[in-house]
């Protein structure tokens, strides 16, 4: 009844807004003006945990973008794309435009809607200097030719045209956290995108703002997402730093389920990015 009343909900919006709905890639030629920096945007690729979903499932090496992940939720199961560099499979015939649409906009080159189990509502707000290194980065990771699998999903979210009224709902680019902590909130809202999973959604699907960060239901109905500002009150500097670092916690548990990969990620920041991100939710428990 639930799937219905949603379905129900998005078909009047779309038949509201018609054709504004649709996607259309935007020319972001400013761009092209900048000089990308590899090493730096291997150093973003890392921050935005791009391996952590994108990576072979069954494989050891984290720079293999094969996909394959399923991500399982009440609308259907999302399969995580190839975006290696393969040209019939991947991404390998992307322009630097292409890139920045999908990150910015969800707008693939085709002109379809990207669903948001790509996070691009926190990837929007990468800075254009990131965006331009990122893709510099990637141009030199490895194809790998395995085959997408569809994603398979109920009605009526199959049909990606309700995307629009979507996006004109809920991808936005206001940043919640405090102005003090920029570098944190940074990290922590567009690279690291941890609100999409780490705080409830709506019935639409959109971030409850006023739930920021404070956890709720596991999307795969497996658990709950943790509440970070419950953590961070427990937690110290020193021992989120070690968490972000290591895995392991001040109660002499270790890191599991998605976590781990999240983990992969974060040890490979700078010991002061990795400070920057527990005082960016100090100071929201703060606010």
């Amino acid at each position: 009844m639930f799937l219905l009343s949603l379905g129900s909900i998005c078909l009047v919006l779309a038949l509201w807004f018609g054709f504004n709905v649709k996607a259309k890639q935007k020319n972001f030629a400013s761009l092209r003006e900048l000089t990308p920096n590899v090493q730096d945007g291997q150093y973003v690729f890392n921050a935005s945990g791009c391996a952590g979903c994108h990576r072979n499932p069954v494989g050891t090496d984290r720079l293999e973008l094969s996909g394959g992940v399923v991500l399982k939720t009440e609308y259907g199961e999302f399969y995580v794309p190839n975006v290696s560099m393969s040209i019939e499979n991947g991404i390998g015939a992307w322009s630097l435009n292409d890139f920045a649409n999908a990150l910015r906009l969800g707008v693939s080159p085709k002109n379809q809607h990207y669903y948001p189990s790509f996070p691009y509502t926190s990837y929007n707000k990468i800075k254009d200097q990131d965006l331009v290194d990122l893709w510099a980065y990637w141009q030199n990771l490895p194809a790998v030719e395995v085959q997408n699998i569809d994603h398979d999903l109920s009605l009526p979210y199959n049909f990606r045209e309700g995307l629009g009224i979507w996006k004109k709902m809920f991808l936005k680019n206001d940043l919640v956290g405090s102005d003090e902590e920029k570098r944190g909130r940074y990290l922590v809202e567009a690279l690291g995108h941890c609100a999409e999973c780490h705080t409830s959604r709506n019935i639409l699907g959109g971030l409850k703002i006023d739930n920021w960060m404070k956890g709720g239901e596991n999307p795969s109905e497996l658990g709950t997402v943790p509440n970070l500002l419950e953590t961070v009150k427990r937690w110290s500097n020193e021992e989120m730093e070690e968490y972000l670092a290591s895995g392991f916690t001040p109660d002499f548990d270790v890191v599991g389920g998605h976590m781990v990969e999240v983990i992969e990620s974060t040890r490979l920041l700078s010991y002061d990015d990795r400070v920057a991100i527990y005082n960016y939710f100090k100071a929201l428990i703060n606010d």
